[in-house]
């Protein structure tokens, strides 16, 4: 208890401290209005309401019922069950005890009260309703009889089992957290000890061959002893680390491209802090990409290269094009685009987070600080997908008493980036809120309008259909876009496992379709569905637009240097450092 009294002392002390100086708002989420605009409508139709309400009591009646029979030794049938997919109820006691199936059917059904009672508002414009939905769920999520001690069957045999070391290795887990996140809670998704940048995590080898101040350029070392002439250069997102695409060997797809016979280059791009908050997006263009195909063409002679963008990696590859096409630059041959919004229209849930009043406190937090902290991106991702990003973690961590499992992915989702202050500002307002980037010459870098129609060069789209960050029918936008060929490519799963698919995995397919017509539905009904992972085909893709070989190059053979060994300093840089 001492221990407990003495770490509590000083995360509240933390936390007082961080609350003077953010200056924190009543409302930042601006939740408050979204809300009572809703109530006021649905209390213009309260016979709609009532209507709702009756049918919830005549369900719950009849689970009163069912379980009371179940009781007397009857077997009946559910009233309702949990969407397919929903790991929270996944212990046999959910459904074989009496008790807790009544409660778990008591709160789905409470569950799809709420959530249609609130969706039943008319009249609320489509972003008051979206957030009105969104939240509502993060309540109802929030809520579940899963979440708490006494209603939670596995937490209550864990308790008994143990007589009650889970609860205190638990109140450890979550004071271990609050003092990583300094008063705020950051919850330990994965054991951190088990991993290290380098050593065993984007281990590809590789020299760093050229720097900027807002990136590191890797050339891989060749695993074959010719390459293809033209290299190939890939622009992560900067939102997170690059290493995504090269966590370990069996599902590198850097690793992967190098043993294909591409001379792979990727940018690293610096954790920054306070000292670059004014670097904009004209800068990441600059100093990122326009700097990388200067160092490509020193490093291998070769002046054309094909070019892959990850999430804000490709929106920033797109953005580049469209310069470039003004400027009549032609080097990048090819251009892949991996889970990239370019048409921000129909943004998804992340649409939730931008309005003006958010924008505004945003801003002038970044402002205060000079950039915006990586682990308040990280919580607005992980709202998107609560239940198995934030409350299946506080059962494991704090419930059950239960160290996180290593695992690579969640480890890279936990070491968080920052964002530039100017940047972020310009990519949210002009971007997601303006949806500036889909209008010609509505965007001007470094004094020149871009239009991403002039974009001719061959495109190849993966998307992934359950992407939460990206949604695939906003991405499939850009097909309508580009004015070279396209190929669109869906495959399954998210923004992450989707992309991270090795062929060996045998897990995700994917579909295919040669025509594009605008509607993605249609597209999607006349798609071909195919097993395995999409990267064979985008092999095939890129290989046809140019299947020319050379003698393997080695990192530093060129006139480039090599700095340091991959992955490089860059990368090492923590958040919280």
């Amino acid at each position: 208890m001492a221990e407990v009294a003495e770490r509590g002392q000083r995360i509240v002390a933390d936390f007082l401290k961080r609350q003077a100086e953010e200056s924190p708002q009543a409302d930042p989420l601006n939740i408050g209005n979204a809300f009572m605009e809703m109530t006021a409508r649905l209390m213009q139709n309260p016979a709609r309401l009532v209507q709702a309400q009756i049918g919830f009591w005549q369900d719950y009646l009849t689970l009163w019922s069912n379980t009371a029979r179940r009781m007397m030794g009857e077997s009946v049938g559910p009233v309702i069950e949990e969407p397919k997919g929903d790991r929270r109820f996944k212990d046999d006691a959910w459904r074989e005890n009496e008790v807790f199936d009544f409660i778990r059917q008591s709160y789905l059904l409470s569950a799809r009260y709420f959530t249609s009672a609130v969706n039943a508002a008319e009249g609320l414009d489509p972003k008051t309703a979206q957030k009105v939905d969104f939240y509502t769920r993060q309540f109802v999520d929030a809520m579940s009889p899963a979440n708490f001690v006494m209603t939670n069957p596995e937490v209550l045999r864990r308790t008994a089992e143990t007589g009650g070391t889970n609860l205190l290795k638990g109140l450890s887990n979550l004071l271990g957290d609050l003092e990583r996140g300094k008063g705020k809670l950051r919850i330990r998704m994965t054991d951190d000890t088990k991993f290290k940048v380098g050593e065993n995590i984007a281990v590809t080898p590789g020299k760093v061959v050229f720097e900027t101040p807002l990136m590191q350029l890797i050339q891989y070392a060749p695993a074959t002893e010719t390459v293809l002439k033209r290299p190939l250069v890939i622009f992560p997102p900067w939102i997170n680390k690059f290493y995504i695409l090269d966590l370990r060997p069996k599902n590198s797809f850097i690793r992967w491209a190098v043993e294909q016979g591409h001379t792979v280059f990727v940018c690293s791009w610096v954790n920054p802090d306070e000292a670059l908050a004014e670097k904009g997006f004209e800068d990441y263009m600059t100093e990122g990409v326009l700097a990388a195909l200067d160092a490509i063409e020193k490093a291998t002679g070769v002046r054309e290269v094909n070019a892959i963008g990850y999430c804000l990696g490709g929106t920033l590859l797109a953005t580049t094009l469209a310069h470039m096409a003004a400027r009549k630059d032609h080097r990048i041959k090819s251009a892949t685009y991996f889970v990239t919004m370019t048409d921000f229209e129909e943004a998804g849930e992340l649409g939730v987070f931008i309005d003006e009043e958010q924008l505004k406190a945003l801003e002038d937090k970044m402002n205060r600080r000079g950039f915006l902290d990586g682990s308040e991106m990280a919580t607005t991702f992980n709202m998107l997908r609560a239940n198995d990003l934030i409350w299946s973690f506080v059962v494991n961590n704090y419930l059950l008493g239960q160290d996180p499992f290593p695992f690579d992915l969640l480890y890279w989702n936990d070491d968080s980036t920052r964002m530039p202050a100017r940047m972020h500002s310009f990519y949210l307002r002009r971007m997601y809120q303006q949806n500036d980037l889909v209008k010609p010459g509505a965007i001007s870098l470094l004094g020149t309008p871009i239009d991403l129609r002039r974009i001719k060069v061959p495109t190849y789209m993966i998307s992934t259909r359950e992407d939460h960050i990206a949604p695939w029918k906003s991405t499939y936008r850009g097909t309508q876009i580009y004015s070279g060929p396209v190929r669109f490519v869906l495959a399954a799963s998210g923004h992450i496992a989707g992309v991270v698919n090795p062929p060996d995995s045998g897990k995700y397919g994917h579909w295919v379709n040669e025509d594009l017509p605008p509607s993605p539905d249609d597209w999607f009904k006349g798609a071909t569905e195919m097993a395995g992972s999409w990267w064979p085909d985008w092999q095939r893709w890129v290989t046809k637009l140019g299947d020319e070989r050379v003698p393997a190059r080695v990192p530093g053979g060129g006139q480039l240097p090599v700095l340091e060994d991959a992955p490089g300093r860059y990368v090492r840089v923590m958040a919280s450092d």
